[in-house]
């Protein structure tokens, strides 16, 4: 019950702050810079994780803020600045696919350990390489909730509103799959013991 509590109110303080910010950038166009400080780290992380490539993420990164500046002035703040912000980005990713042709998505690995002797290395490595297939097996649209959440860092509120979709079933939906997954690794290690 507490951590519900706790939840709801940083939830309502992070709307808070996002509805003072983009208030600040309507106000004078120069604070734009600060929503962008504070997106783009997510976008991305998110953008990566589809592209599997630094150069073009970058670029449809770039291309999602500048395409968000453009239609700013039109923006009605309503909801969460965010899922506008990630509509955005994942049109500008289906252009970039278009016009680059490259259809390579994958989820990346970005917690690699220094420390980690080679045996501990290669059995991370071969549960990684085994997750990500497991991942890649799963339709686009499962695909991309795990990205919404754990690449992009997107709350339940924000992913519902950009999916167009219930608060309660897109939590539903991501924990469903969680569990599957979970059952999934660990059928295969007990098929692998």
């Amino acid at each position: 019950m507490h951590n519900s509590i706790t939840q709801d109110s940083s939830r309502l303080l992070q709307q808070e702050e996002e509805a003072q910010l983009v208030g600040e950038a309507k106000a004078n166009p120069e604070s734009f810079a600060k929503l962008y400080d504070r997106y783009a780290p997510n976008i991305y992380r998110y953008l990566l994780s589809r592209l599997g490539n630094v150069a073009g993420a970058q670029d449809v990164t770039s291309q999602t803020f500048l395409k968000a500046f453009e239609m700013f002035p039109r923006y009605r703040h309503t909801g969460y600045f965010s899922a506008w912000l990630f509509a955005i980005a994942r049109s500008k990713y289906v252009d970039y696919l278009r016009k680059t042709k490259n259809r390579v998505e994958t989820i990346q690995d970005s917690l690699k350990d220094p420390q980690e002797d080679l045996l501990q290395a290669v059995i991370r490595s071969e549960r990684v390489a085994e997750i990500k297939g497991i991942i890649h097996r799963l339709p686009d649209e499962e695909q991309e909730l795990l990205r919404l959440r754990f690449v992009a860092g997107l709350g339940f509120a924000e992913m519902a509103s950009l999916l167009g979709r219930n608060e309660d079933a897109v939590k539903k939906t991501l924990y469903r799959l969680l569990d599957r997954l979970q059952s999934q690794l660990e059928d295969s290690h007990a098929a692998h013991s």
